[in-house]
């Protein structure tokens, strides 16, 4: 499953967005069944936690992937987080703020469905936006120049890297949409009465800046993708193959992790295990 990590610039169009496997749903139940394991070990481990970004065009399936793959998961060692228009007391704060207070603790797994990159792709695409987190010395969309952007890309690989080094294992996903499955999805909401609720006139309002999107999606990940916050670039127009690749993604890295084992026992309850039992049984 390395071969979705970028490891190496990338060209987004270039990059694959379907690929069917055979069985992908089987695979995904064995799968994530090991995972939700893993996860309890990492829980009572208590020394790492797991931090699972989720980008994607509108209708790449982040909500129903995130359903699917951490179904087995306990649902004391999972969050997930869903970002959407920063509030009024997020605006109050740094743009990274609300992401911060949001990174799980030691021992679970956190999900970000949609991330702290929505601060350099959907506002990079509509700038204006920029002008609600009132920065000192931003005063027109006309200040928001490269130099804004390279510094906004600093600060968050500052951000990854920090959370990294205090033991936080990072996974960056992006959901790889061809813009005809998009179309084939939007016109699926439309046609079927209980996916209704779904669609949004703002989504054919974005779809024409689809280009502009991609452009803005490959500087991001080609700029932020780092071997302790790397980067896979997931395809995505076939739904069960895109979870099984996220789910092995996830199940294969962490068992790298040695070290990432259920405490043991002190020696004292050790040695009066057979004491405990007994008295126990006797009651």
């Amino acid at each position: 499953m390395n071969n979705y990590k970028v490891t190496s610039p990338i060209i987004l169009k270039d990059t694959e967005s379907k690929v069917v496997i055979e069985d992908a749903k089987q695979k995904l139940k064995d799968t994530r069944k090991e995972l939700g394991k893993l996860q309890d070990t990492l829980y009572a481990h208590g020394k790492y936690s797991v931090l699972i970004c989720i980008q994607g065009m509108d209708t790449a399936g982040k909500d129903s992937l995130i359903r699917e793959v951490f179904k087995d998961f306990n649902v004391r060692g999972v969050e997930v987080h869903s970002f959407k228009v920063p509030t009024e007391l997020e605006l109050k704060h740094d743009y990274l703020w609300r992401h911060y207070i949001a990174l799980p603790p030691r021992g679970k797994f956190g999900v970000f469905n949609r991330t702290h990159y929505e601060n350099v792709l959907v506002t990079r695409v509509h700038p204006y936006y920029i002008m609600g987190e009132n920065i000192p010395g931003i005063d027109a969309v006309d200040n928001i120049d490269d130099a804004f952007w390279e510094k906004r890309f600093e600060q968050i690989n500052n951000f990854e890297k920090h959370v990294a080094e205090n033991g936080t294992i990072i996974f960056k996903f992006f959901l790889n949409l061809s813009k005809d499955e998009q179309k084939y999805r939007l016109l699926r909401r439309l046609r079927k009465q209980e996916k209704n609720w779904k669609f949004s006139a703002g989504d054919l309002k974005e779809r024409k800046l689809w280009d502009k999107y991609q452009d803005c999606y490959e500087e991001a990940i080609n700029i932020t993708s780092k071997p302790h916050a790397p980067w896979y670039t997931i395809p995505a127009d076939d739904k069960p193959s895109a979870r099984l690749i996220v789910a092995r993604i996830l199940l294969d890295t962490l068992k790298q992790y040695e070290d990432i084992k259920e405490p043991e026992l002190d020696d004292e309850t050790k040695a009066n295990i057979g004491f405990y039992k007994a008295q126990l049984e006797g009651e």
